[in-house]
């Protein structure tokens, strides 16, 4: 309850307080930089005009105008204002509340507000404290939050609010809030004035940051003796460098913001961006990112995004893996600079990727195909019935026709290799081979009888007996070394 005395303690506070406390909106037309969220024609500016705001959520990054604007409701309604923060705040704290607003509402019918700042940081019972009341109108809540709520805030508490975004301020809305603050009563009161260097430095170090924009203007202001609204003092860039020596961009390791830069780091890669996969990798080393999560994401991307268009990506991004974990900041920030142009850089093929996910959708939803019997294991009673399973390294080019996929599926059913790089290359250089392969059958064909036993219209080259395997699984021998094609492994091992 307001006393005799509530004034001059107002009073008091405003003067110790922040510049950037002093220099909150009052008004709808004080707020800078939110039109989606409170400009003309939006719905939260509509209900505050008409004294009818429900429970909203405001959510968007630090220093964007959220408790401004839960400030702004309750300088334009009729409400009683009440705030609690979610930082030191407890149940107790918010039944109190409740118990106090239920009151206000039994007695004389008056509304109240109440603003939970950083309502991400209560846990879900304390959350849940606040249903019934947010429910049936006992209060209005004014939540906000820098985290997504969509995943901190209790699913309940969504339904009964309105969630509002608010976006990062413009450099020309820092700018604004800047000027402003040097010239009106509440802050600087013209007693001091900007370098236009020093203008820009404070805009660039905020990084869209409202809040932090003016506290740096405060740090700066604070390094001389103020002047007077005729004569005031300058403010330079070297000022605002000194108070703030270091631009700190906002990044969170586990949140949006961290999905974000992954997200734009691996599509700048993938859109062969060098440039801008710097830039992403650099937000993520400046904001103290784990080296070997960054290196991992190389590990991936080199297999789903470059693929056989160049192998060597593969290996590069594994190296960069192992320095991250042997090496460690701040020297691997060269190797993992060095993979991430290397991938950006490097053909591109989604062909493996798009290939298992095919073959993988095949499998989950397609017949049971069994395996071709030549292709089978011979290790096993029954086996010389199976066929014979030419051996490519019987035939000159490595290489013979043989179906390897199950009936019903056809070459290419899979693999579409890409135009780029090596496995271009390739594909052009085995279809080369088999050219070869098929044309020194033609002249095999003319030259030698047909072996008995021999499956499928294959022909043996010259000179060569009837299949090895099929041989050696009736006679219970093998060529020295010679390798189960099914097991991948030297035959007799089982």
């Amino acid at each position: 309850m307001d006393t005799l005395f509530t004034a001059m303690e107002n009073e008091r506070k405003q003067q110790v307080a922040p510049l950037a406390v002093r220099m909150r909106p009052r008004t709808l037309e004080d707020v800078v930089g939110q039109q989606d969220a409170v400009g003309p024609g939006s719905w939260l500016r509509a209900a505050i005009e008409q004294d009818n705001v429900s429970s909203v959520i405001l959510y968007g990054p630090a220093g964007t105008g959220k408790t401004s604007i839960a400030h702004v409701i309750a300088e334009s309604t009729k409400a009683t204002f009440v705030e609690v923060s979610a930082i030191g705040g407890t149940v107790s704290d918010l039944r109190r509340e409740i118990d106090a607003a239920e009151k206000r509402l039994a007695l004389n019918g008056s509304r109240t507000i109440l603003f939970v700042d950083e309502i991400h940081r209560f846990n879900r019972s304390q959350q849940d404290a606040l249903l019934h009341a947010v429910e049936n109108r006992t209060v209005v809540l004014v939540g906000a939050t820098t985290e997504n709520p969509f995943f901190e805030v209790n699913s309940a508490l969504i339904s009964r609010s309105r969630v509002v975004g608010l976006k990062g301020l413009s450099d020309g809305d820092v700018a604004q809030l800047v000027d402003r603050a040097v010239a009106d009563p509440r802050g600087l009161d013209g007693l001091y004035t900007l370098d236009p260097a020093a203008r820009s430095a404070i805009v660039l170090l905020a990084g869209g940051d409202g809040r932090a924009s003016l506290t740096t203007l405060e740090l700066a202001a604070g390094m001389q003796q103020p002047g007077t609204r005729e004569n005031p003092a300058v403010i330079t860039k070297a000022q605002v460098e000194s108070a703030t020596p270091h631009r700190a961009l906002p990044y969170d390791k586990n949140k949006d913001m961290h999905y974000d830069i992954i997200s734009a780091f691996i599509k700048s890669m993938r859109g062969s961006d060098p440039d801008a996969a710097l830039y992403w990798l650099a937000r993520m080393i400046d904001g103290g990112e784990d080296p070997k999560y960054i290196a991992r994401r190389m590990l991936i991307h080199a297999s789903e995004d470059v693929g056989n268009a160049d192998p060597q990506a593969l290996l590069v991004a594994a190296a960069a893996f192992k320095s991250a974990e042997v090496i460690g900041y701040p020297e691997c920030r060269i190797n993992l600079a060095q993979a991430a142009t290397y991938i950006a850089l490097a053909p591109k093929s989604n062909a493996c990727e798009a290939g298992i996910d095919a073959a993988l959708a095949e499998v989950r939803n397609g017949p049971k195909r069994d395996v071709p019997d030549y292709l089978r294991d011979r290790h096993r009673p029954g086996s010389e019935h199976y066929g014979v399973y030419k051996y490519p390294h019987d035939y000159p080019a490595g290489w013979v026709d043989q179906r390897y996929l199950p009936e019903g599926l056809e070459r290419g059913c899979f693999y579409h290799p890409s135009e780029r790089g090596w496995e271009a290359y390739r594909v052009d250089a085995a279809a080369r081979d088999r050219a070869q392969a098929v044309r020194a059958a033609a002249r095999d064909r003319a030259k030698v009888p047909h072996a008995a036993g021999v499956h499928h219209g294959a022909e043996l080259p010259k000179g060569r007996s009837v299949d090895i395997e099929a041989n050696g699984a009736r006679n219970g021998q093998r060529k020295p070394g010679a390798r189960d094609a099914s097991e991948g492994k030297e035959t007799g091992a089982r």
